[in-house]
C-alpha cells in the first residue's frame, strides 16, 4: 500500500506588488526581454531545469513560449502578451517591455494603484484616439504596386533579428522569395473583396540559403513506393483527385486492427495514397484548396461529381536527402510552397517564424525604430487637463502629472532599449524622431554627418535640437511631414500588431495593478 501524503495547502500572496521578490523577479524579466530588443538585440539560450530542448533565439514568438516563472504574478503576464502574439505574430517584446517598465514606473512614482489605472485608461484612448486619425503622422501607407517596397519591408523583417545568420545576398534572395510567395496567393480575377490564398513553409535542413524556392501548388512528405515516379505529361488532361478526410475511428475502442494494407498503388491509369501521414493532415486545408476537392468522410453514398478535385501534374523533386511530392494546380491556384533551406536546425527555425510574419495583413504600416513611440507621449501631453477638471480622474492635477510621467517616460524606455552599444538614445525637438548616436557627440557633429533617425525618414540635417531620452525637455509640438513629399521609411511595422500591442500591455498593466491576492495551488 502507498504511502499516503497529505496536501499541502495552497499559496496565497497578499498585495504582490509589495513582495520584494516579487518585484525582483519582474526587474529581471524587464532586463532579460530588453536584451532581445530590436535588429541589435541578444541571443538568449533557453533550457528548462528539468531537461528539453534548449531554445536559442531573440524573437518573441519563440522566446515568451519558453519562459516559465513559478510565480503567478509573472505568469499572467507572459500569457497576456503570448496571447496577442499567437494572434498577430509580431510586437510582443514591445508589448512586454512596456508593460513590465509601466508597471516599475507607477510603482515607483508612489500613485496609488486605482489612480494609476484610471489615468492609464484615459491616456491610452488618446494615444488610440490618435493612431487611428487619418491625419497620424507616423503612419506610412504601403504601395503594393511597387515591388521593390515589399522586398524592402520583408526585408526588415529578415533583418530585426540576428539569429537568422543571413549574409545580404542571402537576405535579398529570402526577400524576393517572401514577395514571390504572396504574390502568388493574391487572386488575378475578383469581384468585391479580394481573398489572399496561403503560403505552406517546408522548410529543409543542411541546405544552403539560396537553394530556397518557391513553388506554385503544394509539396508533401513523398509516401513510400513514389521514389521513382515520372511526372506525367498530360497538360491538356487534368488529373482527377478525390480526397479522403477519414480515418479508422477510434471511439469504438477498437485496439486492434488486422489488415491488408498496400500503402501504395501506382499504375498507368490509377494512384492511391494511403498511410497520409499526420503532416499531410495537417496540411489537408491547403491540399483541399489547392485541387479543388472537397473531403470525403464516407462511402456509403454516391460521390457527387463537384467533391472531385484536379492536379495539373504530379511529380518528384528533391532537396539534398529529402524527397517531396509536388501536386501542381489545374488552373489558377492562391496555393503556393515555399521551401527554405539553411544550415542548422536553429537558424532554420529562427528564419521561419521571420519568413510566417504577416508582411501584408493590412496595408497601413508604421515608422518604427521606435520613432513612432514619441507622438504618443507628446499627444498626452498637450492634453493635460487643467486645475479645474483635474477632478475628473479622481485626483489631483500633480497625481495626474505623476501618471502621465510614467506613462510617456515608460515609452520612451522602449526605444532606448534599442540601444545595446555604447551609443546615446537621443530625441529630436522638431519632429520627435528617435536617434542613435556615438557618446558625447557635439552638436556640430550631428549636423554634419550622415545619418537617418530610427526609421530612415528624416536626414540629420533636418534637425536642429536634441535631448538625452527620458530626461526633462519642453513640450512641443511635433513638425509633420509635408503630405505632398513621398517618403520612404527604411523600416515598417504592422500598424495593426503595433497598435493592438500597445492596447495590450496598458490594458495588462492595469489588470496587474487591480491584483490583490494570488493563490497558487503547491500540490
Amino acid at each position: 500500500m502507498s504511502r499516503l501524503v497529505g496536501k499541502s495547502p495552497a499559496l496565497c500572496t497578499d498585495l504582490p506588488l509589495e513582495n520584494s521578490d516579487i518585484l525582483n523577479k519582474l526587474h529581471l524579466l524587464g532586463q532579460l526581454l530588453r536584451s532581445c530588443f530590436g535588429p541589435s538585440g541578444r541571443l538568449k539560450h533557453i533550457h528548462n531545469n528539468i531537461g528539453g530542448q534548449v531554445v536559442t533565439t531573440s524573437t518573441s514568438s519563440v522566446l515568451l513560449p519558453a519562459i516559465y516563472s513559478s510565480t503567478p504574478f509573472l505568469n499572467l503576464i507572459l500569457a497576456s502578451i503570448r496571447n496577442h502574439v499567437s494572434r498577430l505574430g509580431d510586437c510582443g517584446l514591445f508589448a512586454a517591455i512596456l508593460c513590465v517598465t509601466l508597471i516599475e514606473k507607477v510603482k515607483q512614482s508612489g500613485l496609488r494603484q486605482n489612480e494609476a489605472i484610471r489615468i492609464n485608461k484615459h491616456l491610452l484612448g488618446l494615444c488610440t484616439t490618435y493612431l487611428e486619425d487619418k491625419e497620424c503622422g507616423c503612419k506610412v501607407k504601403l504601395d503594393f504596386s511597387s515591388s521593390h517596397n515589399l522586398i524592402k519591408l520583408v526585408r526588415n523583417i529578415l533583418c530585426s533579428k540576428p539569429a537568422t545568420m543571413l549574409r545580404e545576398y542571402e537576405t535579398l534572395h529570402i526577400s524576393k522569395l517572401a514577395v514571390e510567395a504572396f504574390l502568388l496567393t493574391v487572386p488575378s480575377n475578383s469581384n468585391g473583396v479580394v481573398t489572399l490564398g496561403m503560403t505552406v513553409i517546408v522548410p529543409i535542413e543542411g541546405l544552403p540559403v539560396m537553394e530556397s524556392k518557391v513553388f506554385p501548388g503544394l509539396l508533401v512528405d513523398v509516401p513510400v513506393g513514389f521514389e521513382d515516379l515520372e511526372p506525367r505529361n498530360q497538360p491538356c488532361s487534368p488529373l482527377r483527385v478525390v480526397l479522403f478526410s477519414t480515418s479508422l475511428v477510434f471511439k469504438d475502442n477498437v485496439k486492434i486492427c488486422v489488415c491488408q494494407k498496400p500503402l501504395v498503388q501506382l499504375t498507368e491509369s490509377f494512384m492511391v495514397i494511403s498511410e497520409f501521414g499526420l503532416r499531410a493532415f495537417i496540411h489537408y486545408t491547403f491540399l483541399s484548396s489547392s485541387i479543388g476537392a472537397q473531403p470525403l468522410a464516407t462511402l456509403h453514398s454516391t460521390i457527387p461529381h463537384k467533391a472531385y478535385g484536379q492536379v495539373g501534374n504530379v511529380t518528384l523533386r528533391q532537396f539534398g536527402s529529402k524527397s517531396m511530392l509536388h501536386l501542381y494546380p489545374a488552373e489558377e491556384s492562391v496555393i503556393c510552397t515555399t521551401v527554405l533551406c539553411h544550415r542548422n536546425e536553429t537558424i532554420l527555425n529562427e528564419l521561419k517564424v521571420r519568413l510566417e510574419k504577416h508582411t501584408h495583413a493590412h496595408p497601413l504600416k508604421v515608422d518604427t525604430q521606435y520613432c513612432m513611440l514619441f507622438t504618443y507621449p507628446l499627444s498626452c501631453l498637450h492634453q493635460t487637463p487643467s486645475k479645474s477638471n483635474s477632478f475628473l480622474f479622481g485626483c489631483l492635477q500633480t497625481e495626474y502629472l505623476l501618471g502621465v510621467e510614467a506613462f510617456c517616460s515608460s515609452l520612451e524606455s522602449v526605444a532606448a532599449a534599442l540601444q545595446h552599444d555604447s551609443e546615446d538614445s537621443l530625441i529630436d525637438l522638431t519632429c520627435a524622431h528617435h536617434w542613435t548616436l556615438p557618446k558625447d557627440v557635439t552638436q556640430e557633429d550631428m549636423e554634419s554627418c550622415e545619418r537617418k533617425c530610427g526609421c530612415g525618414l528624416i536626414k540629420m540635417s533636418q534637425t536642429k535640437k536634441w535631448c538625452h531620452l527620458n530626461t526633462k525637455y519642453p513640450v512641443f509640438s511635433p513638425a509633420s511631414l509635408s503630405p505632398d513629399v513621398t517618403v520612404h521609411a527604411d523600416v515598417l511595422d504592422s500598424f495593426t500588431a503595433k497598435l493592438n500591442a500597445l492596447q495590450v500591455a496598458i490594458e495588462t498593466v492595469n489588470v496587474v495593478l487591480d491584483i490583490r491576492y494570488t493563490i497558487q495551488d503547491v500540490n
